[in-house]
């Protein structure tokens, strides 16, 4: 199963990477990061099937997908 990681701190919060997940997978996450900006996180026990669309979509290449 692929997994992905997200650098939240890197993260600017332009939510491009939602709006391309095929399976709604990446959502706003509740917390801050060092920016002060809430950053997206991996829903807990999603299945994603590993398109890279939101490494690939990401200006601050905050997301790697590995399979």
């Amino acid at each position: 199963m692929p997994k992905i990681t997200i650098n939240k701190d890197k993260c600017k919060g332009c939510l491009l990477c939602v709006s391309v997940c095929p399976q709604r997978l990446i959502v706003v996450e509740d917390e801050l990061n060092l920016r002060g900006i809430k950053p997206v996180k991996f829903k807990p026990g999603g299945k994603c099937v590993g398109c890279a669309m939101c490494a690939v979509i990401c200006p601050d290449c905050c997301i790697e997908v590995y399979k």
